[in-house]
């Protein structure tokens, strides 16, 4: 497997009314194409800000970010647009979805963006969809969706174009126990079969049952990394 993703002692700082805050401090990590990751930590731990600098929407105080050997900090910003949109897909917790397009055109976005929808792109995207249990719901406008059906398009959408980065925050926020565990499965199964490399950001430590290596920040900084196949399971269970 390559590295499609290397972070290198990246900080974050913000400005406060009591000083210099590090949102991220000195955070260094790899992830392999085929690798599902979750980033875990409580609130205000910094992985919201790490996130949002791997998808190239923030840039980070100092440190590098390389995507697929591009480093991130070296490029214009026209470039910077043009790599998340062909190499990164994300999700956040508000999903973004085109309210006048229906869930199969939402996913299809991506590749009419890029200049690559075409019939196997309709496809891929009708077959997305039914994996992840929206079979039946292609023609509906976001409106007529639940939110957690809304985020199964979303979830849908950033893998479409398959970029070498896949980045989720919170995707089973909106979802219903059983749900979560489906489309956490199906994504990482998604992200296996297809080579990319995947960042989960989630609270809910049951979901790294699916995930090859979880990450753990706190005050910024990465404390624990579990490689472990036992650990990993341990701490999904709560043990």
């Amino acid at each position: 497997m390559s590295i499609a993703l290397e972070v290198k002692d990246v900080v974050k700082t913000f400005q406060s009314d009591s000083g210099p805050i590090n949102a991220v401090d000195g955070v260094s990590f790899q992830v392999q194409s085929g690798e599902f990751v979750a980033l875990v930590g409580p609130s205000g731990s910094g992985k919201t800000t790490m996130l949002s600098i791997l998808a190239a929407l923030l840039k980070p105080t100092r440190g590098q970010v390389l995507i697929d050997g591009q480093d991130l900090s070296k490029i214009s910003e026209s470039r910077r647009v043009v790599l998340r949109r062909e190499k990164i897909g994300f999700t956040f917790q508000s999903n973004n979805l085109i309210p006048f397009l229906n869930a199969q055109e939402n996913v299809e976005l991506m590749l009419r963006l890029n200049g690559r929808l075409d019939r196997a792109g309709r496809v891929r995207a009708q077959e997305l969809l039914a994996r992840l249990g929206l079979g039946d719901r292609l023609r509906n406008l976001p409106g007529q969706l639940s939110g957690g059906q809304q985020q199964r398009v979303a979830i849908a959408r950033a893998l479409i174009h398959n970029p070498v980065l896949v980045l989720a925050d919170e995707p089973t926020a909106s979802l219903d126990t059983e749900r979560a565990f489906q489309v956490v499965k199906t994504f990482a199964a998604l992200i296996h079969e297809n080579q990319r490399a995947g960042i989960m950001v989630t609270h809910d430590l049951r979901m790294c049952q699916y995930v090859d290596r979880v990450l753990q920040m706190r005050d910024g900084k990465l404390v624990k990394v579990y490689e472990d196949r036992r650990e990993i399971l341990s701490l999904a269970k709560g043990e």
